[in-house]
């Protein structure tokens, strides 16, 4: 039997759409019959040959949603056709040091879905059992793909945050990451700001759920979140150097400027607003299998929604350097069917 699958054969090589005998399990793994997969920022690790050791050819994806299609031996707690995602994180040893205080990021053992194993630009992909998070049946493939890594990122950074229900939340950004982050923000309880740049904007912001939408081109951002008390956290989506570094006094005292993106050039930060307001700045790391699938509940309980761009698997290629080239506003997602 054979499958479709779009790699890449070496750094910066073109995708190629090949067919491929399709994958048996071994023990402790599952074949996912995939049915949708998110295109993201960081696949481009795999495209130009970013990541030490890569070995080619390599399928990339790690935002995969679809369906248990064959148990390896050992694998009790999965069944075929139960639906399950499979995200960046793609297992660890839990038996290390790292593993032990919760640092799986750190684990030497760790696995990256379409970095370390091939992943779901295919019809079909091996997974570690622990990779995989459980999809509610109300969410829809092609949106549960983006949750397993651009809303486990955002979602997971704002609950553990240490923002309260009535705290004032700001997310800088209302693009991939942070059409999501505000969409949380909202349904978590926080006065949530959206901070962007022109008045066009404004409308999805409400629209996602924001109290408060701060035109950047038009006032100064700091000064209207001080209006409002002071943000007790900026999440900072809009990987911009120069707009992340622009916005840390409009933190509130003892306020966190959280960064899930990052961006290429370093931070331009004076010390003193950092020592009189308690303030902070941290990242943050996307999470466990265990983060994505409350990710997934959360989405389906509260009504979160990822905006999409589908593409066939055929149009691999297309759909990619569509996000590659910042033309998609919010997210691409591969389609197998």
């Amino acid at each position: 039997m054979k499958m479709k699958a779009a790699q890449i054969s070496k750094p910066g090589g073109d995708f190629e759409l090949v067919e491929r005998e399709i994958p048996e399990p071994g023990r402790g793994q599952v074949r996912v019959k995939i049915e949708a997969c998110g295109i993201c920022h960081s696949d481009v690790l795999v495209k130009e040959g970013l990541w030490p050791g890569l070995q080619y050819p390599r399928v990339p994806g790690h935002e995969v949603a679809g369906r248990i299609d064959k148990a390896g031996d050992g694998v009790t707690n999965w069944k075929k056709s139960e639906r399950v995602g499979v995200g960046w994180h793609g297992g660890h040893d839990f038996v290390c040091d790292e593993c032990r205080r919760g640092d799986f990021a750190m684990c030497a053992q760790r696995k990256v879905t379409g970095i370390d194993f091939d992943g779901g630009y295919a019809e079909y992909m091996i997974a570690p059992a622990e990779a995989l998070a459980r999809i509610p049946e109300k969410l829809p493939a092609e949106e549960a793909g983006p949750f397993m890594c651009a809303g486990v990122t955002v979602f997971n950074a704002l609950r553990n945050s240490g923002a309260r229900a009535g705290d004032v939340v700001a997310v800088q950004g209302i693009g991939g990451l942070g059409h999501l982050g505000v969409q949380y923000a909202r349904q978590m309880g926080f006065q949530t700001v959206a901070l962007g740049r022109g008045k066009d904007k404004e409308p999805l912001a409400q629209k996602l759920g924001a109290h408060h939408y701060i035109d950047s081109d038009v006032v100064d951002p700091v000064k209207e979140l001080q209006k409002l008390g002071g943000a007790r956290v900026i999440l900072a989506t809009a990987p911009s150097a120069k707009a992340i570094s622009s916005v840390v006094e409009g933190l509130g005292v003892d306020g966190n400027l959280l960064i899930p993106a990052a961006p290429n050039d370093p931070l331009t930060i004076g010390v003193f607003p950092l020592l009189m307001g308690r303030r902070q700045i941290s990242g943050w790391y996307s999470g466990t299998a265990r983060d994505s699938q409350d990710t997934l509940e959360f989405s389906a309980l509260s009504g979160v929604h990822p905006m999409i761009e589908k593409f066939t698997l055929s149009r691999a290629a297309e759909a990619y350097e569509r996000m590659h080239s910042g033309k998609v506003r919010f997210r691409v997602v591969l389609t197998m069917t």
